[in-house]
This record gives C-alpha cells, sequence and structure tokens, in this order.
C-alpha cells in the first residue's frame, strides 16, 4: 500500500538518500529540496537561472547538481554556488540524471536532442567528470543516458538508454574509465527507463513515464515486480525499508509549472538500497 508523502512539486527528479533525508531536484521550480520520512519539506537551495537536475556527493561532503540548461556541473558546500565543470562542449544538448562514485567521479547524461520541441532522436555522450572537474567523454552513442547506478564493489556502472530501450551497462576501471559497454537487461513491453535505484538484491528498480509504473528488474531482463501508479513515473530511490516514487502527470516545463502535481509516493520496499546513488 502506497502514501503520497509530498505533493504540490513542480517536476520532481533525481533522487537521493542522504543523512536520514531524501534529497531531490523540483526541476521546473528551480530549487533543490530535502524532505523528512514524515514529510516535512525543506528549501536546500534555488538555482534561479537555470534547473537542477541530478545530484551527489564528492567524498569531502560537497553536493554536485546537474544545471540542465547551461550544461554545467555546479558544487555547493553548504553555503557558496560554483561552478565545478562546464560540459557545454561535451553535452549535446540539455544534461540531466548523474551518479557520483565514492571516489568523486561523476558520470553525467544529456538529453541528445531538443525533447520538449519534439526533436528527431540522437545518440548522446555519457560524460565522466573526476573530482578536481577534469571531463571525459566515455561514450558518444547511449540513446538519451538517462538514470544511473553503480554497484556495491564499484566496477559496474548501469544507465538507463530512455530511447534505447534497455539498461545498459558498462566496466569502471580503478581511474574512472568505462568499457565493454553490453545490455544489462532489456526494457518489457512499452516501459521506457527514466530514473533508477538499485537494491541488495541485484534488482533494479525503474521509474516508467509511460506505462504509470515503477518495475523491479533483474539482469537478464526477468521483472519480479510492478507498481501501478496513476501518473508517469519519472523517478525512484530507496531509503530504509521505502520506496519513494516520483511521479507527475507531466514533464514539460509549462505544464509542469501550471499543474503543480508532482508527487512523492511511498512503497514498502523488498530490499534495502545497494551501490550508489
Amino acid at each position: 500500500m502506497n502514501k503520497i508523502l509530498a505533493e504540490n512539486l513542480c517536476f520532481g527528479e533525481g533522487p537521493r538518500w542522504h543523512d536520514g533525508r531524501l534529497w531531490l531536484s523540483d526541476m521546473h521550480d528551480r530549487k533543490v529540496l530535502s524532505v523528512s520520512p514524515t514529510g516535512e519539506v525543506s528549501v536546500e537551495l534555488e538555482i534561479p537561472d537555470d534547473e537542477p537536475s541530478g545530484l551527489g556527493w564528492l567524498p569531502d561532503g560537497t553536493l554536485l547538481i546537474v544545471a540542465m540548461q547551461s550544461r554545467r556541473l555546479l558544487r555547493w558546500d553548504g553555503n557558496e554556488l560554483t561552478v565545478h565543470a562546464d560540459l557545454q562542449n561535451h553535452a549535446s544538448w540539455h544534461c540531466n540524471d548523474m551518479v557520483v562514485s565514492p571516489s568523486g567521479h561523476a558520470y553525467v547524461g544529456n538529453f541528445g536532442f531538443d525533447l520538449h520541441h519534439r526533436g528527431k532522436p540522437k545518440a548522446a555522450e555519457l560524460i565522466r567528470v573526476d573530482p578536481h572537474g577534469n571531463i571525459n567523454v566515455e561514450d558518444n552513442q547511449v540513446m538519451f543516458p538517462n538514470g544511473t547506478v553503480i554497484t556495491p564493489d564499484e566496477r559496474t556502472l548501469i544507465v538507463g538508454e530512455s530511447f534505447g530501450g534497455q539498461l545498459t551497462a558498462f566496466d569502471i576501471a580503478s581511474t574512472g574509465e568505462l568499457s565493454n559497454k553490453r545490455c544489462w537487461a532489456p526494457m518489457p513491453d512499452k516501459a521506457v527507463a527514466d530514473g533508477i535505484c538499485l537494491d541488495a538484491d541485484m534488482g533494479i528498480w525503474v521509474a516508467s513515464p509511460t506505462t504509470d509504473e515503477c518495475l523491479r528488474l533483474k539482469e537478464g531482463g526477468e521483472v519480479t515486480h510492478r507498481l501501478a501508479l496513476e501518473r508517469g513515473a519519472f523517478a525512484c530511490m530507496i531509503g530504509g525499508d521505502h520506496l519513494y516514487v516520483l511521479t507527475a502527470s507531466s514533464s514539460m516545463p509549462d505544464a509542469c509549472r501550471e499543474n503543480r502535481d508532482g508527487r512523492i509516493e511511498v512503497f514498502p520496499a523488498p530490499y534495502p538500497a545497494a551501490g550508489w546513488p
């Protein structure tokens, strides 16, 4: 049985469980929020000139924030917001989700094309930003790289290809480089991989906005769980023994600001979180 933890969001993205709270970007409201397990919402910071998306923390506790339209990776130490890396010359369209490894390597995806104005889909870049801000394009043939996880042994990165119909895996070298690209699991039916999270039984929960559900896949594609929702599911995260799913009726910026019907919905999680984020 699910419950609604918070509502009246424009559009929730990039949920992360951190220090006992759920952090997320209210993308189209240009804010980073945190929410307590009892539903108390706090505005952690605002990005007045851009839209935040993926979130993650460096080893020293500094928060990294993807600024979508300017294609920058920002860093926030709790007081000052600065640029960690400028991705304008590396990302072909708006940047979106991200995962940060325990060693501080950030892996950032981007749309690849103008999604909101019905551009023609094309392959995009998966970009690695090293702890000191050095930028490397790891792959430029990913179809809308979106939600991303790193396994507990830090040896495998798995990314949802929203327009590629699958979850795609890479091996991670000790220096952060990616190799051995392969299909980890195909997406079933008409489901689309948006935000994802990994559990301790090596299952990946996938938010699917096209089918109004959050589903759990095992490597190879077996579907073990399906949670039916009333609206699109765009991201998910496990915190404690709960699965938090971010839902909305639309992802279009103007509609989101007008409707403000974004929600955080909560379900029991059969397994605890594992790996990163």
